[in-house]
């Protein structure tokens, strides 16, 4: 057993298809204004994995994972969390269940690392029950989990893009809920800090945490992701383990680009290479 978050763990996740789906979406429909982005979709997100949304620009991801936060209120079918509407439940309670980072997130100028972590608690506080000992303990675990016990007093503004995007990550860690959204949790990251992140994702999924992130890097999606979810126009046409669903005729489909796929040697996860512009 291991702890992480002051809760014990196996180290053997639960396989997805032994559970049901914790968040999933039924006959989905998300627009803005009198433009719609995604009709009637259907989509079980597995529980206790990684789980990458992938597509060109425009094709929903980020109104999806907005829409799977409540952040953006459906015209049709639902969100399911549990079988439960989302609509429906109290916001405190979908707080205590789903952390989202989004891709902009900005903090107050001169707010130390520690400072940010601790809003992760707020789903938990009420007039009855302010800050406790519980609290500090779970902020503590939630340093330690991201790797920045040496840098909690540290102002934000003075951290490296992949320390700054750690502690966004702590502060979701510090919420405490078993299903974590995030929204290009790499974008503007140089490649060493894009693998910190990357790496403090598959510890939080190996403790039972279950990981929703939109990328647009296909490469990294198919080496860290257990579950992909490809879009385009607001529909999904794939999804599965990348190794089964990642093929040239997706890569054209998706991008309008044509690639050979070779085979990581180590990991055995499929590379783009040779890519081109796909003749019209």
């Amino acid at each position: 057993m291991t702890v992480i978050d002051g809760v014990h763990h196996s180290r053997t996740r639960r396989r997805a298809q032994d559970d049901p789906a914790p968040l999933a979406t039924c006959g989905l429909g998300l627009s803005h204004g009198r433009y719609p982005v995604i009709e009637g979709l259907d989509l079980a997100l597995p529980q206790g994995r990684l789980t990458a949304i992938v597509g060109p620009n425009g094709c929903g991801k980020s109104t999806l994972l907005a829409g799977l936060s409540r952040l953006h209120a459906p015209v049709g079918g639902q969100v399911l969390l549990s079988g439960q509407d989302i609509q429906r439940l109290p916001a405190r309670q979908l707080a205590q269940r789903i952390a989202l980072l989004p891709q902009e997130a900005s903090a107050p100028e001169g707010l130390t690392v520690s400072d940010l972590i601790r809003f992760g608690r707020q789903p938990h506080q009420a007039w009855w029950r302010q800050w406790s000992e519980e609290d500090q303990r779970v902020v503590s675990r939630a340093l330690a989990s991201a790797g920045l016990e040496a840098l909690a007093e540290r102002a934000l503004d003075t951290l490296s893009g992949g320390q700054r995007q750690r502690a966004w990550i702590a502060m979701t860690i510090a919420q405490r809920t078993p299903i974590i959204l995030l929204d290009e949790p790499t974008s503007a990251l140089d490649l060493g800090h894009q693998l910190e992140v990357f790496e403090l994702l598959k510890r939080l999924v190996a403790h039972g945490r279950t990981v929703v992130m939109v990328l647009h890097d296909l490469t990294s999606a198919c080496r860290y992701a257990d579950h992909l979810v490809a879009m385009r126009g607001g529909t999904v046409i794939a999804e599965g383990c990348p190794s089964q669903v990642v093929t040239p005729a997706l890569v054209r489909r998706l991008y309008d680009v044509d690639c050979t796929l070779v085979h990581d040697p180590v990991t055995g996860m499929p590379l783009l290479a040779g890519v081109t512009r796909a003749a019209p």
